[in-house]
């Protein structure tokens, strides 16, 4: 079967959305190699953090006219190519499909993390939310099949775009290998030392908005006696953060990492005394995943599709509560039982997201077409 895919935040993007795109290609490659993978890539790629292997190619626009207008041809043109590529199956692996695609033959398929934009649209400019949706509008009715990444997900398409719900498949995302294995401690030593990590931390992990609501993160733990250690991108809402931070003296008490690689952000994973993630909504929650793999107890929020990640045995807390996060923090960090317990049912549960069964879901929707 040769399968083409929308590559754009596989090679443009370092966070969730690459991420899910270079992991879902990854696994397909390793546990159906006898497949071709077409990687369409509007413009020169600026992540380069999916391994070279012979069944996937990275395809650029072909002609001159169209790499000088990629973003345009990412949007419908790029139909004329995958026909002349012979692509089976095209998939949008972040809620779009181009225009004119239904008209051809190849058979499409979309994934659809989320529809926050509908949900909270405060966090998003009007002209912002009506693209979103017009591209997820036609991309949803357009696909042959619709993969959510959540039951959460996949009740939202129903309720807000109105899409029979048997046209929709729940396939849950993984997370990259590296956070699978176990570090070594000299290696762990060294990331400590480098990022001057303390003994016992809190960790966040995500890109800095308001979504995540780090601001009543760094609230719960104002009185506490243990440090918090945030690795995620700075947006505008950073300045938000920041000057909360000074304001309240908290430069010791809240760390912020910059240039931490896959590898040394697993070895902060598994250094992390707790993990803590009070989003106010998420699609999925990779980094759930990732912390659970590290066998790092997680507290999470309410709501949402967070327990789909987290499973029976994370702490879930009203994500504006702030009393109520410190108290679950306390819990974990004064309760050594309850975190072991935490960390070893959480790290049985998390076997569900592993790759072998991820890929065997998605090719079944691919063959199913």
């Amino acid at each position: 079967m040769k399968i083409g895919f929308d590559a754009k935040r596989i090679y443009h993007n370092i966070t969730g959305l690459g991420n899910y795109g270079r992991d879902l290609v990854r696994i397909l490659s390793e546990f159906y190699p006898e497949n071709t993978y077409n990687l369409y890539n509007p413009k020169p790629k600026k992540v380069n953090r999916l391994q070279k292997k012979n069944n996937i190619s990275e395809v650029l626009p072909n002609t001159k006219i169209w790499k000088s207008l990629s973003s345009i041809w990412r949007q419908g043109p790029i139909v004329s190519q995958l026909e002349k590529d012979a692509i089976e199956v095209f998939h949008g692996l972040t809620g779009e499909i181009p225009k004119g695609i239904q008209r051809s033959s190849i058979k499409k398929v979309v994934t659809i993390h989320d529809l926050i934009f509908i949900r909270f649209p405060k966090l998003y400019s009007f002209f912002d939310r009506v693209i979103h949706l017009k591209k997820v509008k036609f991309s949803a009715i357009n696909a042959d099949k619709i993969i959510a990444i959540s039951e959460q997900t996949k009740r939202d398409i129903v309720k807000y775009l109105k899409i029979d719900e048997a046209k929709i498949e729940v396939i849950y995302q993984g997370c990259h290998p590296v956070f699978k294995e176990e570090k070594p401690a000299n290696f762990k030593e060294q990331i400590a030392l480098k990022f001057k990590l303390p003994e016992k931390f809190v960790l966040n992990v995500g890109a800095i908005n308001e979504r995540k609501n780090l601001l009543s993160l760094i609230k719960s733990i104002e009185k506490l006696d243990i440090p918090l250690v945030v690795v995620g991108s700075k947006t505008s809402y950073f300045k938000i953060i920041d000057a909360y931070v000074k304001k309240e003296q908290l430069q010791d008490k809240v760390l912020f990492l910059n240039g931490v690689s896959l590898s040394e952000l697993a070895a902060i994973y598994q250094l992390a005394t707790v993990f803590v993630y009070p989003s106010i909504f998420e699609g999925f929650g990779i980094p759930i995943i990732e912390a659970l793999y590290s066998k790092t107890p997680v507290i999470t929020s309410t709501g949402s599709c967070f327990s789909e990640a987290g499973g029976p045995d994370s702490i879930y807390v009203k994500p504006n509560d702030i009393m109520q996060l410190t108290t679950a923090i306390k819990r974990v960090l004064s309760d050594p039982k309850l975190s072991s317990t935490m960390i070893e049912k959480g790290f049985e549960f998390v076997q569900k997201f592993n790759d072998e069964e991820i890929a065997k879901n998605v090719m079944r929707v691919y063959k199913s077409l």
